[in-house]
């Protein structure tokens, strides 16, 4: 695999011409806000590389290896000619704090990565993807959230055109249903079969869970914290998310008071975030706004106060405003 400098990385980038998708899945449903969808440059990004890695896609290979029947080795165009599945996906990182900006939605285009995993031919006992990035990176994923039926796939494009460098270029996993730090590999070079037992990934070694499921949690969008909104109707909007289980319900609490329910609007699939709005009759003075979500099994997000560190911040995002 060949680096290549700045200037001829973005140049290859633009040189591709992606194909459509055999299965284009679900669109954004009409009824959602503007911005249900992240721009690319608005993404947020977490990663440990120094610099972005400028990878020359006709020499990029992806070696699938470890406790497989067949080892395999796919370049690119190898990638691109098979059928191509896009999906809106929502995907967020564990160092997110309750209301943070680590979270986002995008159009995803990529192979299946159960396909893959079928030809090389899985041993038994091989509970664990070890994802290897061409910096060096290691992310560990559950082999069964490959094979669960969910849309774990390797990303080739995001929004309608190419992995932007800062997301992956020219491909990365991506495993709906976990935080990045445990099925998003960036800048994907390798997948080795194995298991939990055997080896740690980067941020396991550093003590972070191993499995990093997404938790249930709701953030406050509008107003802004400590806005100062006139007296009367104020819509209050967010964000809520669960993915593979889906929100069932989003709730509103003003000074503490009851919850009640906010509206929802549609998504796509499960394994998107999910907007709502709730109409508030303001009235002159300070008041806190609280939120919670409940997903589709029924269970309400851990409102008790948990910092990011093992597996996900837990808590109820508050803000407090003083309305004129």
């Amino acid at each position: 695999m060949k680096r290549i400098r700045g200037g001829a990385a973005a140049r290859s980038r633009a040189d591709i011409r992606l194909p459509a998708a055999a299965d284009p899945g679900k669109p954004v449903p009409a009824g959602t806000d503007p911005g249900f969808v992240t721009g690319n440059a608005d993404f947020y990004r977490v990663d440990t590389a120094l610099t972005v890695p400028r990878i020359d896609p006709g020499s990029w290979e992806l070696r699938i290896h470890g406790m497989v029947g067949d080892e395999m080795r796919l370049s690119f165009d190898d990638l691109l000619r098979r059928p191509l599945v896009e999906r809106v996906m929502t995907l967020n990182c564990v160092s997110n704090e309750v209301g943070g900006p680590y979270i986002g939605t995008a159009k995803w285009l990529g192979v299946p990565l159960a396909p893959l995993l079928s030809e090389a031919g899985i041993r038994p006992g091989a509970d664990q993807i070890v994802a290897r990035s061409a910096e060096g990176m290691t992310i560990g994923t559950p082999t069964a959230t490959a094979l669960d039926g969910r849309d774990t796939m390797l990303v080739v494009g995001m929004n309608g055109e190419p992995l932007p460098l800062e997301h992956g270029f020219p491909v990365r996993m991506l495993t709906p249903g976990l935080y990045g730090y445990a099925g998003a590999c960036k800048w994907l070079t390798e997948l080795e079969l194995t298991t939990f037992a055997k080896f740690d990934a980067y941020w396991v070694e550093r003590g972070w869970s191993a499995e990093g499921p997404v938790k249930t949690a709701s953030r406050i969008d509008k107003p802004k914290p400590f806005a100062r909104p006139a007296a009367g109707p104020v819509t209050v909007a967010g964000v809520a998310w669960a993915q593979r289980r889906g929100v069932k319900a989003v709730e509103i609490s003003v000074d503490g008071g009851d919850w009640k329910p906010a509206e929802l609007l549609p998504v796509p699939s499960i394994d998107t975030w999910v907007q709502w709005r709730y109409s508030w009759k303001a009235t002159s003075g300070p008041h806190s706004l609280s939120v919670r979500a409940t997903d589709r099994t029924g269970a309400a997000q851990t409102a008790a106060r948990a910092t990011p560190f093992p597996n996900g911040a837990t808590g109820l995002h508050t803000i407090t405003v003083t309305v004129a």
